[in-house]
């Protein structure tokens, strides 16, 4: 029974415009159309056209419609919805549910159990959820906005089928605004050009959309606002980025194929969005390093040096000005000459080293400090290359019964055209000394 009270307090928009139908949730319809077979459905329209919901782990951005999504499944499926919030229970909350559930079952009726922010839950409290899954007491629907593969236990991954819902695109968000307006009864006082300037604030979250839209219908209908009174008007929503979580290997990941891709746009715009994120510089500036060895290399030994002096230059000015030390870098790592040759020649050595096990050097290259060693023959036969006539001794430098390996591939980019040059000279000489021996 609701209170005087409760009567006069207005629902939020959010809340009245929540969809009552499938059909009413919008940028989802990978999951939700309907194809003119079953078989192109989309996946959560299959299930339901089979009559049969199996356990779902949804992960998406925040305000895509997860929760929405689960809660119409529940009745469409007439199943008990039972939501809790991973942030606020434990394992005595999970408890009742379970013991409800065991409850509609004997009752003929399933349970749903809907957990928000699952990967919250750590890996113990996961694994409770097993049994229940398992013998069908709820089907269980998580909801997560970080990636399942790395925040879920793999046997409760192995028990749920990932549905990846999508940030809601301009389209979606459009849609949003005018069921809106048609609740409120009058369209927004927004210019054209402010107009998609909301939908970008959103930044495909519908939840903070319809918060932005309830704020603005609060204003007069005259005059229209543009877009910088629309932002005096309302706070832009910082962008989505958790520099703990997936977003921040993402971001970095995308900075760096940028990079590799010489695409010097694409890898500004991702630097960009990290710092407006909040993330560290430090940890941009190692990657820059890294990136410089292994996606560079010696076709611009210099990349090395742009990246390391970037990352002190940052140090000695801080933020802001110090990022512009990054940008140069960026912009010089993009355009710079790209090998890997140094990667694959570190990694094909590390492998050989492993399948040789202990072999010794030859004997002719170790020092002999001591008597004994040089009666072992330490040291005896050592050519000291610059006593030759040439400064080149040609001698083997390999284990004696190993066959001479080539890891180094240099390719014909930057400065590895030369590179290749001084190795085949070398080779030359090694094998004109081979054959004078003979």
């Amino acid at each position: 029974m609701s209170t005087l009270f409760e009567n006069q307090v207005q629902r939020p928009l959010a809340d009245r415009l929540r969809p009552a139908v499938l059909d009413e949730v919008v940028g989802q319809d990978h999951l939700l159309s309907s194809g003119a077979t079953p078989a192109t459905d989309g996946a959560l329209r299959r299930m339901l056209s089979l009559g049969m919901i199996s356990s779902l782990i949804l992960w998406g951005p925040p305000g895509t419609g997860k929760t929405t999504i689960a809660r119409l499944l529940a009745d469409h499926t007439d199943m008990v919805f039972e939501p809790l919030s991973a942030v606020f229970s434990g394992v005595a909350d999970l408890r009742k549910v379970f013991d409800r559930a065991k409850l509609n079952r004997q009752a003929g009726r399933g349970t749903l159990l809907f957990i928000d922010e699952i990967h919250r839950f750590n890996r113990s409290q996961q694994d409770g959820f097993l049994p229940y899954v398992e013998d069908g007491t709820v089907v269980l629907v998580g909801a997560t906005t970080e990636n399942p593969s790395f925040e879920l236990n793999a046997a409760l991954l192995s028990r749920c089928q990932v549905l990846v819902l999508n940030r809601l695109d301009d389209k979606a968000l459009e849609s949003m605004i005018l069921r809106a307006e048609v609740e409120v009864g009058h369209e927004l006082p927004l210019t054209t050009d402010a107009r998609g300037a909301l939908r970008a604030m959103a930044d495909g979250d519908g939840r903070y959309l319809l918060n932005l839209v309830e704020i603005l219908c609060q204003f007069p209908q005259e005059p229209a606002l543009d877009v910088t009174e629309l932002t005096q008007a309302v706070h832009k929503r910082r962008p989505l980025y958790d520099k703990s979580q997936d977003g921040h290997y993402n971001l970095i990941s995308a900075l760096h194929k940028s990079l590799r891709g010489s695409d010097t746009d694409a890898a500004l715009y991702w630097f960009e969005r990290m710092v407006l994120g909040g993330e560290d510089i430090h940890f941009i500036a190692r990657r820059l390093v890294r990136f410089s060895v292994e996606d560079i290399g010696l076709a611009d030994p210099n990349a090395l040096n742009q990246a390391m002096s970037a990352w002190q230059a940052y140090d000695r000015l801080g933020s802001p000005e110090g990022e512009l030390a990054i940008v140069q870098c960026i912009i010089y790592l993009a355009t710079a000459p790209k090998s890997n040759a140094a990667y694959k020649a570190e990694k094909t050595a590390k492998k050989v080293a492993k399948e040789t096990g202990s072999l010794d050097p030859p004997k002719h290259i170790l020092n002999a400090p001591t008597g004994l060693m040089k009666d072992l023959g330490y040291g005896d036969g050592y050519e000291y290359d610059h006593n030759t006539e040439d400064g080149f001794s040609g001698q083997n430098y390999f284990p004696e019964n190993m066959r001479r390996a080539r890891f180094f591939e240099p390719g014909d980019r930057g400065f590895e055209r030369e590179i290749a040059k001084r190795i085949a000279y070398w080779e030359q000489r090694r094998m004109d000394r081979q054959e004078s021996k003979k």
